[in-house]
């Protein structure tokens, strides 16, 4: 197979970013779907090769969750969106937690998931905490929930909803979640 040659096209994206989106603009659906996979894929790629995914989730550990145990909000860190996340059990049917759902998918179950990592909580309570590392990927979604359990029945009390855009980590709602009945 013939050595292909991108400079042209590499040129006109990088001169200027408009090009991309005339182009796909240009492009039937099937080749659209291809590229967007594709796109988020090399991203991806490049966060697995080119991060310190042990340094980043050593820190994680360190910042990542308050006195009290819980996870904080995710955050951006080089090529990594880091999000904590944890569960602070008072007995085996009563805790509080807090996890971040991907694009409507728990963040273990996630496509996206790059290295989850899970300790033991520190102190008197039972539970755990856990980091996990996703690629910057334009238009991801994320909601930060958290709930409890209170006598085996799990709640949600609050969301916090995301989306990457332009490489950053935006905040695009808020929401508490009133329990059954008190609406």
């Amino acid at each position: 197979m013939a050595t292909r040659r991108y400079g042209t096209i590499v040129k006109h994206l990088t001169d200027d970013p408009d090009t991309a989106v005339e182009l796909c603009g240009k492009l039937n659906d099937e080749i659209l779907l291809h590229l967007g996979e594709a796109i988020a894929d090399e991203v991806q790629r490049r966060a697995v090769e080119d991060g310190d995914q042990d340094a980043v989730i050593a820190e994680a550990f360190e910042h990542g969750f308050s006195k009290d145990g819980m996870a904080s909000r995710p955050w951006i860190n080089g090529p990594y969106v880091v999000c904590p996340g944890a569960i602070i059990s008072k007995s085996r049917v009563n805790h509080r937690c807090r996890f971040v759902s991907v694009n409507d998918t728990w963040i273990w179950d996630c496509a996206e998931l790059i290295h989850e990592e899970k300790r033991s909580s520190p102190g008197k309570t039972d539970g755990f905490r856990a980091v996990a590392l996703l690629p910057k990927i334009e238009r991801m979604e994320l909601d930060v929930v958290t709930g409890r359990a209170r006598s085996g029945q799990h709640s949600v009390d609050h969301v916090i909803s995301y989306e990457v855009r332009k490489g950053q980590l935006v905040e695009v709602s808020q929401r508490n979640v009133a329990p059954k009945g008190m609406q």
